[in-house]
């Protein structure tokens, strides 16, 4: 299937690792130009090196998102080198455990600024380009939204967040023919994930209770499994959806656990 996003500008935060980076990778791919927005130079330079070495069109914006300066600068910057912008993938975060018990003001704020602000202040900054294209946003959130988890209050309300203003953009944007829409995902191992899974007493039992409890294939969603979805709600294929959160997770937030596969 041709996505038809030859040549459109697609930005991603936080797109030099993880699920990022497998969403920069799918989106080099299908043809769009990619811009990685990140903060740590030498892994962002290193993900577009990878993807310019996939034949992808890569560039890239180094920022601190909590910054509104740095958002605006990097925005302002990709217009005035690329003049568009067609769709926006709002991914970066961390899942941080600032917990109610453990946790204060001071920290609760800095979540929801490392996890959610940016996410409004990205998608404000793009908005007069995307009208002007028609274009897309997805949002990349998390199921703690959706079933707790206990000890990370300021990640479990971001993704509240974020998932509440998918379906506000959705409303909003609706003259203009944007479309929003948001991918959940559960258990994906990720760099920042394998740090988490470090933190118990005994990271490989823990890991493998997860995985043994996810009800497709008992294994964990990749990277490219998300960022296949991801590209094809940028694209012009799924140009009738929109405000809708999409559980990319092998059935995990919502089948019943117990299920066992059949061999």
């Amino acid at each position: 299937m041709d996505l038809e996003l030859n040549n459109k500008v697609i930005l991603v935060t936080g797109g030099d690792k993880g699920i990022g980076f497998g969403i920069s990778q799918v989106l080099a791919q299908e043809g769009a130009k990619v811009i990685i927005i990140g903060r740590t130079e030498k892994d962002v330079i290193k993900a577009v090196r990878d993807i310019k070495n996939q034949g992808g069109s890569v560039d890239y914006e180094i920022a601190e998102l909590t910054d509104p300066k740095a958002c605006q600068r990097v925005v302002s910057s990709i217009i005035t080198k690329h003049k568009r912008i067609d769709g926006l993938v709002n991914n970066a975060g961390v899942n941080d455990g600032v917990s109610l018990s453990g946790g204060s003001y001071e920290k609760f704020i800095h979540s929801i600024n490392k996890n959610l602000t940016h996410y409004y202040m990205m998608a404000h900054l793009c908005l007069d380009e995307l009208k002007k294209n028609q274009g897309s946003i997805v949002n990349i959130s998390s199921k703690t939204a959706s079933t707790g988890q206990g000890g990370t209050s300021g990640y479990a309300a971001a993704n509240g967040g974020r998932n509440a203003l998918t379906r506000e953009w959705a409303v909003e944007l609706l003259p203009y023919k944007i479309r929003v829409n948001a991918i959940i995902v559960a258990e994906s191992y990720t760099p920042l994930y394998k740090r988490w899974i470090q933190g118990f007493e005994n990271p490989q039992e823990k890991l493998k209770g997860i995985i043994e409890n996810i009800p497709l294939e008992n294994r964990m969603t990749t990277a490219e499994e998300i960022a296949n979805t991801t590209a094809f709600l940028l694209s012009s294929k799924s140009s009738h959806t929109t405000g809708q959160l999409l559980y990319v997770d092998g059935g995990y937030t919502h089948l019943d656990r117990a299920i066992k596969p059949i061999n």
